[in-house]
């Protein structure tokens, strides 16, 4: 059951949103230390020490051993690397770690930027993946997915962003799938549905439902104290980054009327304006501390 809300609005000690998305589960402790990662520590440029993340994850409702886990596996990843200073152990994000922050910023906060018109060009690709690999489609599903593309039928993904052919190609290459993909970029020809590949391909329904709940979470969202501000806005960050993967970020014509992403998007920026002075500051509190 759903612990019992702050005067913030955030559940007291939770380590997940303050109420469930659909098809969410709680955020890891690796998770919520990446979004603390990329929001207050790589836009700086400077190494964080173990005791601020710490800290900071404990007011997610982090306990310390899974803190310490989360620390370590990101260091592993690549992500960071530790360093010392006397007695004391600080992270800095690596050249690796970097670029991985860089391109989850571009993703998640520069929706304003995207093209709302489309000239009827697909990419299509068709890459075949054995059952006996299932590790392997995993990944490429997963890769696929984030880059946007919709599977209408086993074998076959297209996107709209046909500009995104050699991102494609890349995910394919690195996988060590090329010998068995071919990709090719035009427009539908005399057979077929475009409504009708995009309702095959994309779950819409369930994309809304998702757009509506984040809506209905964060509406009802206020902080007010810096502490809350923060907890408010790592939480909502950790929510929103399933979006960019979830969303195939259709042209309009294909998106039924209201579509609540719209509004989604509109209150994740009023929000983390809103929210973002008061949450810097309590990081800068956290971090004052010995």
């Amino acid at each position: 059951m759903a612990q019992v809300a702050e005067a913030g609005g955030v559940p007291a000690g939770a380590a997940r949103t303050t109420a469930p998305l659909s098809g969410t589960r709680p955020s890891s402790a690796r998770a919520l230390l990446l979004v603390v990662l990329g929001e207050f520590v790589w836009p700086t440029r400077k190494p964080a020490w173990s005791s601020t993340l710490l800290r900071a994850l404990a007011e997610l409702g982090i306990e310390p051993n899974a803190a310490r886990k989360a620390l370590q596996r990101t260091a592993e990843s690549g992500i960071t690397e530790p360093g010392r200073v006397g007695r004391r152990v600080h992270w800095t994000i690596t050249a690796k770690g970097a670029r991985v922050m860089s391109s989850g910023h571009e993703r998640t906060y520069n929706w304003d930027a995207r093209r709302t018109t489309w000239d009827g060009t697909w990419l299509l690709l068709s890459v075949s993946v054995p059952e006996t690999q299932r590790k392997l489609r995993h990944h490429l599903q997963n890769r696929l997915a984030w880059a946007g593309m919709g599977s209408p039928v086993p074998g076959q993904w297209l996107t709209t962003h046909w500009e995104r052919a050699d991102e494609i190609a890349q995910i394919v290459r690195d996988l060590g799938l090329e010998e068995q993909a071919h990709s090719f970029v035009g427009t539908l020809g005399p057979l077929g549905s475009e409504t009708g590949i995009v309702e095959t391909a994309w779950d819409l329904d369930a994309l809304a439902d998702d757009y509506r709940a984040f809506v209905e979470t964060y509406a009802a969202t206020h902080p007010h104290t810096d502490a809350e501000c923060f907890r408010s806005r790592v939480l909502m960050v950790q929510d929103w980054r399933r979006f960019p993967y979830l969303d195939p970020d259709l042209p309009r014509r294909f998106l039924p009327a209201g579509w609540p992403g719209y509004e989604a998007v509109r209150l994740f920026r009023e929000r983390h304006g809103a929210w973002g002075a008061r949450s810097a500051a309590y990081w800068e509190h956290l971090d004052a501390q010995e």
